[in-house]
């Protein structure tokens, strides 16, 4: 009677083991989770800002060189692609890594960024905005304060 009670007692400690290893394994999860999810949330968003400031770059540069902001994100992407001095050296211009081809998509879904230019008042301005946040570069309302300003700055 004594050796079944010892097999049972053994036979207890190992299921209690196992459970402990498994809830173990379960709390370790559920606080690296979150935090791997929010670690991917904030990559995104430094991406899509990144990409949002190389768009700034290039609606800077073509301003100084035509006098007036583009109003497509397709007519930018061309006249980067066309010019020679914005070609000659992206990484400079641009920062290491500048992709073209990807520059008017948003990191977080692949959407486009919306881009609208006010040529109608004094002061020329540009909202450059992302579809998926509420983050922008520039204005509409023609405040000068505001024209290359990000929301995030």
């Amino acid at each position: 009677m004594a050796s079944s009670s010892r097999g049972i007692q053994t036979a207890l400690q190992a299921v209690l083991g196992i459970a402990i290893i498994g809830l173990a394994y379960f709390l370790y999860v559920s606080i690296t989770e979150p935090y791997a999810a929010v670690e991917r949330k904030k990559e995104v968003t430094e991406l899509t800002r990144g990409r949002m400031d190389q768009i700034r770059v290039a609606m800077i540069q073509y301003q100084r060189v035509n006098g007036r902001y583009v109003t497509t994100m397709d007519s930018l992407v061309m006249w980067i692609r066309s010019d020679s001095t914005m070609m000659a050296n992206p990484d400079s211009a641009f920062g290491v890594g500048f992709m073209l081809d990807s520059l008017s998509y948003s990191p977080r879904t692949g959407k486009v960024f919306s881009l609208a230019v006010n040529d109608t008042s004094r002061t020329h301005t540009y909202l450059i905005s992302d579809p998926d946040s509420g983050d922008h570069i520039g204005t509409l309302s023609g405040d000068v304060t505001e024209l290359n300003a990000a929301s995030w700055e």
